[in-house]
């Protein structure tokens, strides 16, 4: 991932890994078993091979050689390496090595609050996007992505009643509007991360937040685990999948793995957790990802070591193989 001072790995570390809610939990807008039926593909379904993807422990520095290493790993995606967008050269050498291995950028990641209540720092994270998008663009990564931002005043992603105000919705559509206004890029998408606690946060309010932007720049970055913030998306996240693949599909550029299980405690706490140890139908997540009409790479993240990464990425095979989805 592009270098942005606090990756996603510190942001889950920080956080406890946990997502503890209940709050914020809003209805889904259809019954499940009616979405689940009514929302599956059909078998004669055209799929194509997902692109999988995750981050490599102690990758080389040098673009070909990190390119080949993930093709060693089993990935044809790959997070953005850290690089500044005045560095032409290296930008040029990540393009070039990654295309000839046939790996796909899934992403450039730049974690900061858009919604900072110091004006200073509001300006600088807003010019760190608008960079991570001009990377994004020059290295042909599929999208530059950002959580829209928190008005918590201590904690930069942190909870905030106003994160799901009508002010906060103004807020982060004029912020994508100037930050692809300002690079007004012709490949690479600007995304939203889907949050439990801040807008967007539920394929509804991203499809709002799409309309509202109205830039053809503007893209949806799936990550299913973070709209589970209440017990009924927990266990009928099947329902929940199939809605943001109904509402969301045409716009969703790039996607992130991981799983997800219930502390048992004296309120809800759930946690992430290596695939195949938690809740997330996958069999349903792969079989909608395979048959979207774009080339959408799914990203493996948060693991601990190499081993858990190894480990997601066979249970993530098995189940392919099982409802007939290909990563090769």
């Amino acid at each position: 991932m592009a270098s942005s001072g606090f990756s996603r790995r510190t942001f889950l570390r920080s956080t406890g890994a946990a997502l503890t809610a209940g709050t914020f939990c809003r209805a889904m807008a259809v019954p499940s078993v009616i979405v689940a039926e009514s929302s599956a593909p059909q078998a004669s379904a055209t799929r194509h091979p997902i692109r999988l993807g995750g981050p490599i422990f102690g990758g080389s520095s040098d673009p070909e050689e990190l390119a080949r290493q993930h093709r060693a790993e089993g990935y044809r995606a790959a997070y953005c390496p850290g690089v500044k967008l005045d560095d032409r050269e290296r930008l040029r050498a990540i393009r070039e090595a990654f295309a000839k291995n046939d790996v796909v950028i899934a992403e450039v990641g730049v974690w900061c609050n858009l919604l900072d209540a110091r004006p200073d720092v509001r300006a600088q994270n807003l010019q760190r996007v608008i960079d991570g998008l001009a990377i994004a663009e020059e290295v042909n990564a599929r999208c530059c992505v950002n959580i829209a931002g928190s008005f918590n005043p201590d904690v930069w992603f942190g909870p905030h009643p106003k994160n799901l105000s009508q002010e906060f919705f103004d807020a982060v559509v004029e912020n994508a509007r100037k930050i692809i206004d300002a690079v007004k890029p012709k490949r690479a998408k600007f995304c939203y991360e889907m949050m439990g606690w801040a807008l967007p946060d539920s394929p509804d309010s991203y499809l709002r937040m799409i309309k509202a932007v109205d830039r053809d720049a503007f893209g949806v970055h799936l990550d299913p685990c973070n709209l589970i913030n209440c017990p009924e998306r927990f266990y009928n996240n099947t329902a929940l999948l199939n809605e943001c693949f109904d509402k969301l599909g045409p716009w969703i550029v790039s996607c992130h793995a991981k799983d997800l299980k219930w502390e048992v405690e004296m309120n809800i706490h759930f946690v992430e957790v290596p695939l195949g140890q938690g809740q997330l139908d996958y069999r349903t997540y792969l079989t909608r990802l395979a048959t979207l009409p774009g080339d959408v790479p799914l990203m493996m993240e948060h693991m601990r070591s190499a081993e858990e990464y190894r480990n997601s990425q066979k249970y993530l095979r098995q189940v392919a193989q099982e409802v007939g989805v290909s990563f090769d």
